[in-house]
This record gives structure tokens, sequence and C-alpha cells, in this order.
């Protein structure tokens, strides 16, 4: 890679820790909330709900207006936006005076940022002179995972060296990162993904079979991931009866850690392994992942499963961007935007059903967690389908890889 590009890749980097401080560093913060502002599961479910779903409305307007504003500002913005939700978090529940709608408007905020970040960082990346395109992703992704084990850990530390009481400084700090990497990625040349290919309208995308059939996959990726990440703390500390220490580091901090060590194996080893059988297996250590940690008779296996979900899972989101950039090399940037609100959707979908069940089963997470199974049941069947009608060559076998003359 060019020297010049390096800036850029660090950016990206930084810009995947930023998206992770933003989805995970409220989930470390439920039982506060429940606790301060007497707020009911169902509350706390939809906190993670509406966080992505602004996500995947600005998922849907990035397809469309991204490109006329600009890659680069559109990242900056998206950067500052972060900054300013983190900074809310800690502000906005004493200023509005109602602690469960200030959260939401700083979830909103951020959630703006989430969701440039989403969209914008993956096309950078793979628009970047590398040669190995899926383990380029795959390692970029990772620090989305090496960011939520950053969290978890230095928040861990943060309450037990200064009190979970005083946890409104926990955001303004961790709002350091994403303002250091608007000065970073200002700096930094970025390219555009696609310009050297005609593109295929947007319109052309939602004619194709493939692309819908890629649409599920992210759907289930997202939903598999979260819906696990979002509930591991609350499950660890509730549903086990473990301390929050405890619960965390054995909860989110090692499902992070399993996360990115098979992002980082991908990314070491991309070329030797078989991307779609890589996620057909990962997909079946989900599903018993999930069983794991419902069905086990001791907490710590039941923690167990949390993290071997994460191993699971690693693969599913950054595999399915690169397979989607292979069968479909000229969708640009408005499949990528599309696939990042399916994903969203995803990411919306599984803590939702997870929250929704278990309040209808009394609280009982177990039950939450036994329904989100079915997602990466999905997911594999998806694979299978892929499989069949990828026998050939993706750039032979795929629609998406027939140049498209229309509109852009």
């Amino acid at each position: 890679m060019e020297r010049k590009y390096k800036k850029t890749l660090y950016a990206s980097y930084i810009g995947y820790i930023t998206q992770a401080i933003i989805n995970n560093l409220a989930p470390l913060l439920f039982v506060t909330f429940q606790r301060e502002y007497a707020i009911s599961l169902e509350q706390i479910g939809f906190l993670v709900t509406f966080n992505f779903l602004l996500q995947i409305a600005i998922d849907l307007a990035a397809a469309r207006y991204v490109e006329r504003i600009g890659y680069k500002k559109a990242v900056v913005a998206a950067h500052i936006f972060a900054a300013a939700g983190l900074v809310g978090l800690s502000v906005f529940p004493e200023l509005f005076g109602n602690g469960y709608v200030g959260i939401l408007a700083a979830i909103a905020l951020y959630a703006v940022g989430g969701g440039l970040i989403e969209v914008l960082i993956s096309p950078i990346v793979e628009a970047l002179p590398t040669e190995e395109k899926s383990s380029a992703m795959s390692l970029l992704h990772s620090f989305y995972c090496w960011g939520h084990v950053g969290v978890v850990l230095l928040s861990t530390l943060f309450f037990s060296a200064v009190g979970i009481e005083n946890w409104r400084i926990l955001p303004i700090l961790w709002a350091a990162v994403p303002l250091f990497n608007v000065f970073l990625f200002a700096g930094a040349p970025v390219k555009v993904y696609g310009e050297e290919e005609e593109v295929v309208p947007m319109r052309k995308l939602f004619t194709m079979k493939m692309f819908w059939l890629f649409f599920v996959l992210m759907i289930c990726s997202g939903a598999s991931e979260q819906g696990m990440s979002q509930w591991s703390s609350y499950f660890a500390e509730k549903g086990l009866n473990v301390s929050k220490t405890l619960g965390d580091l054995m909860g989110p901090c090692a499902f992070a850690v399993f996360m990115g060590a098979s992002r980082v194996f991908y990314g070491i080893f991309g070329e030797r392994i078989n991307l779609k059988k890589f996620i057909a297996l990962s997909s079946v250590l989900c599903v018993a992942a999930y069983l794991l940690a419902v069905f086990a008779p001791m907490p710590l296996l039941s923690l167990l499963g949390c993290s071997l979900c994460g191993l699971s899972v690693g693969i599913m989101w950054p595999g399915v961007f690169s397979l989607s950039s292979a069968y479909c090399p000229q969708g640009g940037t408005a499949m990528f935007a599309l696939l990042a609100l399916a994903g969203d959707i995803g990411c919306s979908a599984g803590p939702s059903l997870v929250g929704s069940v278990s309040e209808a089963f009394g609280g009982n997470l177990k039950s939450g967690l036994l329904m989100a199974a079915i997602f990466p049941l999905i997911l594999l069947a998806c694979v299978g389908v892929l499989s069949c009608v990828g026998k050939k060559d993706v750039s032979e076998k795929s629609d998406c890889a027939v140049k498209s003359i229309g509109e852009v």
C-alpha cells in the first residue's frame, strides 16, 4: 500500500473502534439505568432498537446522498456526531429532567455517527490499493472487536477505581476517541469505492436476486451478533447472578476477544480458506453457542456459550461484505450502504427480539436468547443457497458482474 494511504487505513481502524464504543458502552450501564431511572426491561431493549433504527435511517439516506456530500466530509461529520452523542449520554439525562428521554437524545446523536461510519469505512478500505481484499476487510472489522474489548476492560477498571455511581464521567472520556479521529481523517486521502467501474444503479440492485440473498445474510449476521452481545452483560449480572466485574469480563469482554480472534485469523489465513464454508461452520457453532448459554447447568458454562458466540459471529459481517463485493463488484457505495442497512436491521431485530420474548416470559432472558438462535439457522440456509448458485467462478456466475448501462 502506498505510504500516503496508511493514514487512511489507521483512521479507518479507529473509526471501527468508535463504532464499538457507541454500540457497546451503554449496554454496560443497562442495570445502572434501570436502577437510577426506574425503566423497564422492555424500555432497556428499546434503547438498542432505537440506536440501530436510526442507524438504518442514516444507512438509507447515505445510499443516496453520500457521494454528493463527499466521503471525507461525511466521515468527519460522523465522528463529530459520535463524540457529541457520547458527551450527551453524560449530560442529557439530567439536562432534560427525564433520564430516559435524555438517554434517547444522546443515542440519537451518536447513532447518526454510527450509521455513517458503517456505510463509509468499509468502502473506503475496499478502495485502498491492497491485494487481499477479504483479508483486509476482516482485519478492519477486527478493530471493532478490539474496541469492544477496550470499552469493557477500561470501563470495568474505571468502575472499580472510581465507582459505578460516577459513571457519567466515563462517556466524556470515551468521546476523546472520535474527536481525535476527526483530525486524523481530515488530513487523510480518501479514494471512492467503485469510481473505476461502471456502477450499477440502486434500482437495478433491487431487481437482482443475488443482492436480496446478501441482504438477508446481513440481517442474520447483525442479529446473530448483537442478539448476544447487547444482552451478555445484563444476562451475566441478572440472569446468572454473578458480579458485574466477573460478568462483564466473562460476558461481553470474552465475546469481543473471541470475535476479534476469529477476524484476525481470517485476516491472516483468509487466502487459504473457503469463505462460504467458513461462514457455514460458524453458523453451526453460533447455534451451539446460543444453546449452551441457555441450557448450561452452571453459570460459567453459560458464559462460555457467550464467548463461543463471539468466536462464531466474527466472520459473518465482514465475510458477507467480502462475498458481496466479489459477486457484485459494480455495486458501488449504494450496495455497501444498503447492506449496512440490512446489518443494522439485524442489529436492531436481534436484541429487540431477545428483550420482547424475555419480557413475555416474565423477564426470563434465556427464553429470548433461545429464540435468537433462529438467526444463525437462517444464515446457514442462505449460505447453502449461495453455494448452490456459486459453483462457478463469481466473475462468470454473478448477474451483478454484468455491466449495466443506465442511470447512476
